[in-house]
């Protein structure tokens, strides 16, 4: 098997925002805000070589939408997914799996984009399965007041008319049948039955983390995104998890985590905090 981290581009969210309760004085000595309060964040996959398949995690948000909503988000940078895929010797087609943590626009985008004639949309990777579970397709599909303006109908549904859809199940040996290198961890914080992959790798436990920890500026505990629809709910899973894996030793890798790839976690008088970050390639 080998992994290879895959940059989509950068884009912008407010800091109060990303950080709920905890004061702008606190959250900006590790994300710091431009003139109009937002920050900058990446969209960042992983792309896993293992036998015949090639496996995406998380496609970013890609390219269709319309000016105004990129207005809202400021989609920048010179990276984004086929170009990715270019540069690590790979062409779209050669996708056979995209598994998707969660469906808001951010991290499942780039999974459907216009077809030929731009009056419709196809999935992005013609010959590939995408992974999403039940319980969650059901909640984007049917969305609530307040994740609406983060489950755009255009990314999702072409998904499931075109035959490619298939659910991860929580029962251990199905999931294990389907990925045998990874297992997965379901959370329900700040979505219903978000996925967070655990892959086994070179000896390593590598987690990719979604919006369970989006950078390292998350790692304390009160730091939750006002975005959660459960903050209490993300509260415990994030301590449950932030003590196994500064116990075993996990690498956390951080899809949108401006500037850290990757980090390690220590115990101490204050709780749970950063141990050093690095690049992927540099322990890979």
């Amino acid at each position: 098997m080998k992994i290879h981290v895959l940059n989509t581009g950068f884009f912008k969210l407010d800091g109060g925002a990303m950080f709920g309760v905890v004061p702008k004085s606190l959250w900006s000595k590790t994300n710091p805000a431009d003139q109009n309060n937002m920050c900058s964040w990446a969209l960042r996959s992983l792309l896993i070589e293992d036998g015949k398949r090639l496996m995406l995690i998380d496609t970013g948000m890609g390219n269709k939408q319309s000016e105004k909503f990129f207005s809202h988000y400021y989609l920048h940078g010179t990276d984004s997914l086929n170009k990715g895929l270019s540069q690590l010797g790979f062409h779209k087609d050669e996708i056979t799996d995209v598994f998707l943590t969660h469906l808001h626009f951010d991290h499942c985008g780039g999974a459907v984009v216009w077809n030929d004639q731009k009056n419709g949309f196809r999935p992005h990777f013609k010959n590939a399965t995408y992974w999403s579970t039940q319980n969650h397709w059901e909640w984007a599909i049917n969305p609530n007041g307040r994740e609406k303006a983060s489950f755009l109908k255009e990314n999702i549904l072409p998904i499931q008319e075109s035959g490619q859809l298939k659910f991860v199940t929580k029962k251990e040996t199905l999931t294990k049948d389907v990925f045998p290198n990874m297992d997965i961890l379901f959370v329900d914080g700040h979505t219903e039955n978000m996925m967070i992959p655990h892959i086994q790798y070179k000896g390593k436990t590598l987690v990719f983390m979604a919006d369970l920890l989006p950078s390292v500026g998350h790692i304390p505990l009160p730091y939750v995104m006002g975005y959660d629809t459960r903050p209490l709910t993300t509260l415990e899973e994030k301590g449950t998890f932030l003590n196994i894996a500064e116990k075993e030793n996990y690498i956390l890798f951080l899809e949108h985590d401006a500037v850290n790839e990757c980090c390690t976690l220590k115990n101490t008088e204050k709780g749970i905090r950063l141990e050093k970050c690095f690049d992927f390639n540099e322990l890979f």
